[in-house]
């Protein structure tokens, strides 16, 4: 699969996913927290399997 988050996107994946991960941790600590393994994930990789489905794609193209 290719890429299709860009960078932007990416990081904001990654601070949402920590962000409700910490929720299990600190706070309210709550299981619902566990759901910012996704964008965390999908974050880490680049690779969004809903993008990929819609053919939405934020990775902007390299010039040669």
């Amino acid at each position: 699969m290719t890429r299709n988050e860009g960078n932007v996107d990416r990081a904001l994946r990654i601070i949402v996913g920590l962000a409700l991960l910490a929720i299990v941790f600190v706070g309210p600590q709550t299981p619902w927290g566990w759901i910012g393994l996704v964008p965390l994930v999908t974050g880490l990789v680049g690779i969004c399997p809903l993008y990929a489905a819609l053919g939405i794609n934020t990775c902007q193209m390299r010039k040669r």
